[in-house]
């Protein structure tokens, strides 16, 4: 009896490969890794060859792992990071590397949309502002600096959809993926033609939009032979990691507020209309559920910085991992507890690949600010936990600015496993935060149950809620809130303070 899901998550740094049966539980999975290449200070760029090595790789290893037999899975979907940019031809091959979310590049097309359209306009109709993150930026970079080619483009894809072609031959996107590259129209459904004519492009260069659970075709023979699958099993095209993240974080009805917390970081909910943000803080994704949307706020780095610190400065913490194998963040955040909540008045600014929400500023950059000779490597990592929270907190604020209520926040993600950066959070958001038994397999979840509403394995979303359960719970410490409520409105000062500072680093970088 085919009763299995098999769910791909391609994130940042690999692709988690998961199993689920048909009650939505847990069996088994696996993780494959590859690189991001930087060229440029600003460019963030993967080879999509990585990417189905990395498929072929959890998918062999998984089925072994699981002992379940290929004829038993019935379905296979995906979750994928967002806003990507791959051109391939006709025949589905690569034409360069992806550019992919994290990339900064695309400055200058930024503007140009902004000129042609208007930056309140594109943001009523896709429900994101102009940015060089989304695709449509860096498609027009494409065309702008690579001409011979651009004129070689069938299609430009985002991640999870060049595997689905790889395994079915399909040139598709879903909404929610189609809703994160200023070429959507969110409430319309389709792609916007006003800004599509707009900047010259044929939307016959864009894959054909999907509902994430709908099938888009079966597995090729030579696809299933090199992943050792089933040739002819389903495949659902699932949606971006944003949104398969609020459908593993049980936000599909409005309600709960959700935290994801990996490379990058985003809080976001389900909610009925698009929230329409005077300073445009708020960006709005399509969600997987049927006429529901996720508004939304995202930062560049967020785990993403912790990793850099463990890897440029916290050399005995990573001796130590080595030592005795216990996981190097864990020991980092012991090391953490041993400053206080404020880290001694020494604040990080977490912008370390440019910004998004809230500033949507691509030049702005990292630092810590206040340091004394006094300060410790314990404060260092503490502070850097307390600038990706109070970065997080200014998300946070814009929507209970438009009116929204969150009465706590789901923690879900690589990042929520620390008890201290859990803590940290209840008391930098104000709010109790609550941490789900799933959190890695949080997006792979909801990829998985997309695929199984697609073929019938379940009757629709409300799937989710039966499966969530909360295991740890904080509220906040009034205390260390009373600390970073004090710290807070600095934290936003500094950051207004550096902007003239960015700038001129921008301009010098760029001589």
């Amino acid at each position: 009896m085919k009763r299995f899901i098999l769910a791909h998550d391609l994130g940042t740094t690999g692709n988690k490969a998961t199993l689920f049966d048909d009650e939505g539980r847990l069996v088994a999975s696996t993780f494959s890794g590859y690189e991001t290449a930087h060229p440029q200070a600003t460019w963030a760029e993967q080879n999509p060859d990585d990417w189905w090595r990395a498929v072929t790789n959890a998918t062999r290893e998984l089925l072994s792992k699981s002992r379940v037999a290929p004829q038993e899975i019935a379905v296979i979907a995906f979750s994928g990071q967002m806003m990507g940019c791959l051109p391939v031809d006709a025949a589905g091959n690569p034409l360069r590397p992806c550019i992919i979310w994290a990339d900064q590049r695309a400055v200058a097309q930024a503007a140009q949309l902004a000129e042609h359209v208007g930056e309140e306009r594109v943001y009523r109709i896709t429900g994101h502002r102009i940015s060089p993150t989304y695709s449509a930026s860096k498609i027009m970079w494409v065309r702008d600096n690579e001409p011979d080619l651009f004129a070689r483009v069938h299609k430009f894809l985002h991640v999870k959809d060049f595997i689905a072609y790889r395994m079915t031959g399909a040139f598709v996107t879903d909404r929610s993926d189609a809703s994160g590259m200023n070429l959507y129209n969110l409430e319309g459904g389709a792609w916007s033609d006003e800004i599509l004519n707009a900047i010259g492009l044929d939307p016959r260069r864009l894959p054909d939009i999907h509902n994430s659970t709908d099938i888009i075709g079966e597995i090729t023979k030579e696809a299933a032979e090199q992943l050792g699958l089933a040739a002819g099993t389903p495949v659902v095209i699932g949606g971006g990691d944003g949104a398969s993240a609020a459908v593993g974080a049980g936000a599909i009805t409005e309600g709960p507020a959700y935290n994801y917390i990996g490379s990058s970081s985003w809080i976001s909910f389900a909610a009925t209309r698009p929230i329409y943000d005077p300073g445009r803080r708020i960006f709005n994704w399509a969600h997987m559920v049927p006429n529901m949307f996720a508004p939304c706020g995202t930062m560049q780095a967020a785990g993403g910085s912790y990793q850099w610190l463990q890897r440029q400065v916290c050399w005995s913490e990573s001796r130590e991992a080595g030592e005795t194998g216990e996981d190097v963040y864990e020991i980092m955040n012991r090391r953490a507890a041993e400053s206080v909540p404020g880290a001694h008045d020494l604040l990080f600014l977490p912008y370390l690949q440019g910004e998004r929400s809230p500033h949507w500023n691509p030049k702005a950059r990292g630092g810590f600010v206040g340091l004394q000779v006094t300060h410790t490597r314990a404060d260092l990592i503490r502070a850097m936990l307390e600038g990706i929270s109070m970065n997080l907190r200014t998300i946070l604020q814009s929507f209970l600015d438009a009116n929204a209520r969150i009465d706590e926040v789901i923690l879900i993600g690589g990042g929520a496993k620390g008890e201290l950066w859990r803590q940290i959070l209840a008391d930098v958001f104000g709010r109790p935060t609550l941490r789900p038994r799933l959190l890695d397999e949080a997006t792979s979840l909801g990829a998985a149950v997309a695929g199984g509403v697609g073929v019938g394995l379940f009757h629709d979303f409300s799937i989710v809620k039966q499966r969530i359960e909360i295991v740890n719970r904080h509220v906040p410490n009034p205390e260390a809130q009373a600390v970073y409520n004090r710290l807070y409105p600095i934290f936003l000062e500094t950051y207004t303070a550096l902007v003239p500072i960015f700038d001129q680093l921008h301009e010098v970088n760029s001589l």
